[in-house]
């Protein structure tokens, strides 16, 4: 997962004045930075002034390099779909783990991401679930955008699930795409439990509870 700490140490040192930087600078560093304030703030939270902060840009350049906020958005959210996403299909198409491993494997990391990812007594969430629920269903683009990233994990997951229960692993009566549809949810459960304060050990439960609900 994500680590916000790691995020946090990369650009400590970033500039805060708000002086406009040349056009010459690290655009890969400013989504980074802005993914990571975004992630923390949500869309409507974080204000210019607050991406010009964790960039270390002037408003100038960073309009006129991601032309508006809402541009720049959508750019650090793909990057975080991006990243997010390869972790977990690297987990889930690991063919040296069973179909089982891989699953249990993939909470695994979720739960460390929630770990790493505290501030406080409470989780930053995931910016995918965070933004479905600020946004919903209010910005068509950025919708587009998380379904088609779903599509993907849910591909992923339907064909180990599917696997699973070829090689009598898995036992749920329920067809592979409802039970991918259920791990789905319960990922994004474990996301918003987490902000809400409850601590790995509750979260490991609710892991737990899904797995058990794959051999039952």
């Amino acid at each position: 997962m994500l680590n916000l700490r790691y995020w946090t140490e990369r650009f400590r040192t970033a500039s805060v004045t708000g002086v406009a930087r040349p056009k010459n600078f690290d655009e890969e560093r400013a989504l980074d930075a802005a993914m990571r304030a975004f992630w923390v703030n949500g869309y409507h939270a974080t204000s210019t002034q607050d991406l010009c902060d964790a960039t270390g840009l002037g408003r100038s350049s960073i309009y006129n390099t991601f032309t508006s906020k809402h541009e720049l958005f959508t750019r650090a959210l793909t990057r975080y779909l991006e990243a997010m996403t390869a972790r977990q299909l690297e987990v889930l198409e690991d063919s040296a783990k069973s179909p089982l491993e891989r699953i249990r494997a993939l909470f695994d990391l979720l739960l460390a991401g929630e770990e790493e990812n505290r501030r406080g007594d409470r989780g930053i969430g995931c910016l995918t679930v965070n933004t479905v629920v600020e946004l919903g269903g209010a910005d068509p683009a950025t919708a587009r955008l998380i379904e088609r990233d779903q599509d993907r994990r849910m591909t992923a997951l339907r064909a180990v699930i599917a696997r699973g229960q070829r090689d009598g692993e898995i036992r749920a009566t329920r067809d592979a795409d409802q039970l991918a549809r259920f791990l789905n949810s319960v990922v994004a459960g474990i996301r918003v439990a987490g902000q809400s304060g409850a601590d790995r050990d509750v979260l490991a439960g609710i892991a737990a509870t899904a797995l058990d609900a794959l051999v039952a």
